[in-house]
């Protein structure tokens, strides 16, 4: 399948860092493990066939995490995309810890953001991670440790790009005078737009910005809302609305919604060709 004939292309493309370029559409892994974010999904195989179908589609950007299963949604992406396609980003993230479904702890202790990379080399089957993001800050721990652990990573080549998540403007600018940052991943979407001011940085200096909970785990797409009533008048879904919304908002902006049925990931990078109206843009703003 050609560049032009995916329809992933249709969202556009951004270069992070300078030398990683990837759609402008991506997808989350998070939701092809069990209920809770933990444990096995009730169908492997079928959590496989989604990431199959991603690439399938033209996206060219996976976005996971160790703490995702923990450690399933890595091992699932490994099983079933290695050796990865030329192109392909498998990005990931370290800093929390798992104790039950539901629930997560922050974990910044250089050590273990050290083993949690180490762990995410072996079960991507991977010598180096394309974009390695902090996965949340850990007010226990110095925040320039946390982030200095990941810089002592991409020096030793284990890491090629630096990313953060859940992280302020601050935040972002005193990681930024220890390593080079290329994306910053906080929660954004047309019902919660409190890291705006975050998003705007990210323009400003070129950075990535991954808009996580991009559907507001499907509140956005019910019948009845200013999405709705939109995807109504253009004969489309509210989920691809709230997409093309996010992608009309930002050049950097790079969403990852995720799924676990085939079914649904195709309508979500069917996204990728919606152009919404001054007036739809005008309703959902």
């Amino acid at each position: 399948m050609s560049g032009g004939e995916a329809p992933a292309a249709g969202a556009g493309s951004i270069t992070l860092g300078g030398d990683l370029s990837v759609r402008r559409l991506g997808f989350g892994a998070m939701r092809i493990t069990g209920k809770g974010i933990w444990g096995d999904p009730p169908d492997p195989d079928a959590a496989k066939a989604v990431l199959r179908r991603a690439v399938e589609l033209g996206v060219n950007l996976i976005d996971t995490a160790d703490s995702y299963g923990p450690e399933v949604s890595e091992r699932l992406i490994g099983e079933a995309l290695a050796p990865y396609p030329d192109g392909l980003v498998v990005a990931t993230k370290g800093g929390l810890r798992r104790s039950g479904p539901g629930r997560w702890h922050a974990d910044g202790r250089p050590r273990h953001l050290r083993a949690a990379c180490e762990g995410s080399l072996e079960r991507l089957r991977v010598e180096r991670i394309d974009l390695y993001q902090l996965h949340t800050v850990d007010r226990r721990v110095p925040f320039e440790d946390s982030v200095g652990a990941l810089a002592e990573l991409k020096a030793e080549g284990k890491i090629r790009h630096v990313g953060l998540s859940n992280v302020t403007v601050d935040q972002l600018q005193r990681a930024r005078a220890i390593v080079d940052v290329v994306s910053v991943q906080n929660r954004y979407n047309l019902a919660d737009r409190a890291s705006q001011d975050v998003l705007e940085a990210c323009q400003r200096d070129g950075l990535g910005f991954v808009p996580w909970h991009p559907l507001a785990t499907g509140s956005l797409t019910r019948a009845g809302g200013r999405a709705g009533r939109v995807a109504a008048s253009l004969g489309v879904t509210a989920s691809q609305v709230a997409l093309a919304w996010l992608l009309a908002a930002s050049p950097v902006m790079l969403p990852i919604p995720g799924t676990g049925s085939v079914g649904h990931l195709e309508e979500n990078v069917a996204a990728a060709a919606v152009r919404l109206p001054e007036d739809a843009l005008a309703e959902l703003s």
